[in-house]
């Protein structure tokens, strides 16, 4: 089983100051441990410039025109409370898309088998024109929208393990049948959105909230019941994954418990589907996790059960 990695070094410029939970380091840590002899097989590439183009599918261009000019030489230019640009910002974000439009073009032609984008910044907080939640564009998004345009995916399947709700998803794929987002995440807790009544235009949004404390058990069982039979009967073409690990028991901006084997577990049964359902064909792109240790060792079960040495 071939497993690609996509990351870049363009993304370690993206800085919003000291003391940001979403840091460089958050990178460097996941390279870090895919360096071990284990990870040896992984093909690695590195992130492209996301195209216009691509972008425009999801986010105006009047948007991404005024994300572009308020790119600062210097300093940093804050967006809103959480979300603030420096230098190298713009950059970073556009290498985010472009891993994520890349692993879905070779996952869709068969050159791997799934792919792992270890970019930031995040992204399932972005809306159609609004940053959020240190997210500028909607990284998982785009590349939903890009396998329709590119690859004829028909039916396209998210599921979000971040434990923060991916407000931005849900609402840019609200009002489209063909686009299923499912959610774990713990509720209340930003962005407030993510109820169970939340079910889309066409019931293709799926949301499990979770309540604080929540431990693996807790979270397995609103896979199996909700999320993982929702995506089984949308027979998608493509399942993307918003990988955040911020559900970890160590990560300080939530209060769900998870561990490794959560992850890695969650990961076996979605690749399950994808086995049945679309030719195995998985994507999956970082969003949150502000543990570094916590993040490291999640990432690296997520990406040993996608190369079939874990977790399934």
């Amino acid at each position: 089983m071939s497993t690609l990695i996509l990351s870049h070094r363009d993304c370690l410029l993206h800085d919003m100051g000291p003391g940001h939970p979403e840091r460089p380091d958050r990178v460097r840590v996941i390279e870090r441990i895919l360096e071990h002899e284990k990870f040896q097989d992984l093909v690695r590439e590195q992130a492209p410039l996301g195209a216009r183009e691509a972008i425009a599918r999801v986010h105006p261009e009047t948007y991404f025109d005024a994300l572009m000019e308020a790119s600062p030489t210097q300093g940093l230019t804050h967006l809103d409370g959480d979300t603030a640009m420096s230098p190298g910002t713009f950059e970073a974000a556009l290498r985010a898309v472009g891993g994520a439009c890349l692993a879905v073009d070779e996952v869709m032609q068969r050159k791997v088998d799934n792919a792992f984008v270890t970019t930031r910044p995040p992204g399932h907080h972005a809306e159609t024109a609004t940053t959020m939640g240190f997210c500028f564009f909607n990284n998982v998004a785009v590349a939903a929208r890009h396998a329709q345009a590119v690859h004829g995916a028909e039916r396209v399947a998210i599921m979000d393990f971040d434990v923060h709700h991916g407000n931005g998803t849900q609402q840019i794929f609200w009002s489209d049948k063909n686009v299923l987002y499912t959610s774990t995440h713990e509720m209340p807790l930003y962005p407030g959105t993510g109820a169970l009544s939340e079910t889309g235009a066409y019931g293709n949004i799926v949301n499990a909230p979770l309540s604080a404390g929540g431990d693996g058990a807790v979270f397995r069982e609103a896979m199996t019941t909700r999320i993982l039979p929702a995506i089984a009967a949308f027979s998608p073409d493509l399942i993307l994954i918003s990988a955040g690990f911020d559900a970890h028991a160590r990560d300080p901006l939530a209060n769900i418990n998870l561990v490794e084997a959560d992850f890695a577990w969650a990961t076996g049964k979605l690749m399950d589907i994808a086995d049945k359902r679309c030719g195995g064909r998985v994507v999956s792109v970082l969003e949150g996790g502000y543990d570094l240790e916590g993040l490291a060792r999640s990432a690296a079960a997520h990406v040993m059960t996608l190369m079939g040495i874990g977790g399934r």
